[in-house]
């Protein structure tokens, strides 16, 4: 096993991790159901926390509800219903910047003079430090180090001296480095804002009672609206119950997330025209063409494997078959902390349907390789098992570089391939073969031109 020996399994930081999922609402009814069944269909955009604020415009009264864990956990449903009003938003959350815990969840509330603003943010704010210290000169502190509050902060003291929503925004995010999708609430209306690279998603939906804005279209679908546009980039816009009317806009240049399209986002979804499942089952195909192999079984790591897999195993013949079955039951962030305990850790989370893999000629399919740790121990799982051959298939491109913009890989230490050749890391893997996509491939199977993807952990070539 080489160097799996030294790096160990089920480290929190081996599966990439994204930040947050947002949600807003104007109706004319009220919302805070809406709300939750939106919440729900973003759950895979963070299962650390979660919040809802309602406005009652009637009583001018603003209610909120925060918890901990998934959906089902983080609201109890005695509380929810006291959230009244027609006006809302909500935020899933998983922390890439600033502390965990339920003091950090969103939508976040500030005050500076008296002037409120609440803000929930999908994204994070390379410039964040600089901006703090800039606050803290003008005599404004913020309470944590989350740089969703420098943004609300921001916000808030430019709203005190032009008491313009468009105006304060295009200002402030004139001075923003980084990922934002944002859904604000002030002075009793509903806005939201995109960076002017649009890396983060955020689109816009209408039923005939509201308009909703959303990281996905999924969030949408639920409620029965249809899909108007993806937010564009740099746009601010206004959220009314009949319509989300752009206010201003800070020119940019689009550089969309590919990951969202190979990983984030839910297959069902729709980003910037194009549906994530066929984006994925052609990245699969183009996998296929890149790198055949003989074998007998095209075999996904679940669950963000099997699009990606279905893909290869269509395009090159080789039959599809769920050969690793997937146990639900353990937390995302279970963490073993000696090498046997990880080795078992791997059986606990992952374990081979042994009449698919004995004897066979296996190819593995997963969405990424960040560490290489785990994708060593399920090919040692499955030549254990008795597979003849494990040919390892990766739908990203070698992950080089940082990323500064919402997703959890940080250091360059942290990745397999920012110092190590394609050879190396199939020898510490233990497969017979590794293929990852070519960036051009990826490119092509997306179906958006080259430069208007960010590619920064690709390349280490940054849109700002």
């Amino acid at each position: 096993m080489g160097k799996l020996k030294e790096l160990g399994y089920l480290d929190s930081e081996e599966k990439i991790k994204h930040s947050c999922g947002v949600f807003g609402i104007s109706s004319s009814q009220e919302v805070y159901s809406l709300i939750y069944s939106g919440l729900y269909a973003l759950q895979h955009r963070g299962q650390e926390a979660a919040g809802m604020v309602t406005w009652d415009e009637r009583q001018g009264k603003l209610s909120s509800i925060y918890g901990s864990g998934l959906i089902k956990d983080a609201f109890e449903p005695k509380k929810l219903s006291r959230l009244k009003g027609n006006v809302g938003m909500g935020h899933v959350r998983y922390s890439t910047a600033g502390s965990k815990g339920v003091k950090n969840v969103q939508p976040l509330k500030v005050s500076v003079h008296g002037k409120k603003v609440i803000l929930a943010h999908n994204g994070e704010i390379a410039n964040a430090p600089q901006l703090r210290r800039s606050l803290k000169q003008r005599g404004i502190w913020p309470k944590s180090n989350s740089d969703s509050e420098v943004i609300a902060l921001s916000l808030a003291s430019l709203l005190l001296q032009t008491n313009d929503f468009g105006t304060s925004m295009e200002q402030v995010m004139r001075q923003l480095r980084g990922a934002y999708s944002l859904i604000v609430f002030a002075d009793g209306e509903l806005f939201a804002a995109r960076d002017p690279h649009g890396i983060r998603p955020l689109c816009i939906g209408q039923t005939e009672r509201s308009c909703v804005v959303a990281s996905e279209s999924v969030a949408l679908d639920i409620l029965g609206a249809k899909l108007v546009r993806d937010v564009g980039e740099g746009e601010i816009i206004k959220i009314t119950p009949q319509k989300a009317e752009i206010i201003a806009r800070v020119k940019g240049s689009p550089s969309y997330c590919m990951f969202e399209y190979v990983y984030f986002a839910r297959g069902d979804s729709f980003l910037q025209g194009k549906e994530v499942q066929a984006v994925r089952e052609e990245i699969g195909r183009s996998l296929a063409r890149e790198h055949s192999v003989e074998a007998d079984v095209v075999v996904p790591i679940p669950d963000s494997g099997r699009s990606h897999a279905l893909g290869y195993s269509r395009e090159s013949g080789i039959p599809y078959q769920e050969g690793l079955m997937k146990n639900r039951y353990v937390p995302r962030t279970f963490i073993m902390p000696t090498q046997a305990k990880r080795k078992f850790g791997v059986r606990l989370k992952l374990n081979p349907v042994k009449g698919v893999i004995r004897g066979k000629r296996v190819v593995l399919v997963d969405d990424s390789i960040v560490r290489g740790t785990t994708i060593g121990w399920i090919v040692h799982m499955l030549k254990n098992e008795g597979a003849k051959e494990v040919h390892v298939r990766i739908a990203t491109p070698p992950i080089r570089a940082p990323c500064y913009f919402g997703i959890n890989m940080k250091t360059k230490k942290q990745l397999a391939a920012s110092k190590r050749s394609i050879e190396e890391i199939r020898l510490s893997t233990g497969a017979d073969s590794l293929g990852y996509s070519s960036i051009d491939g990826l490119v092509k199977s997306i179906g958006l031109p080259k430069g208007s993807l960010c590619l920064g952990c690709l390349t280490g070539k940054y849109p700002t």
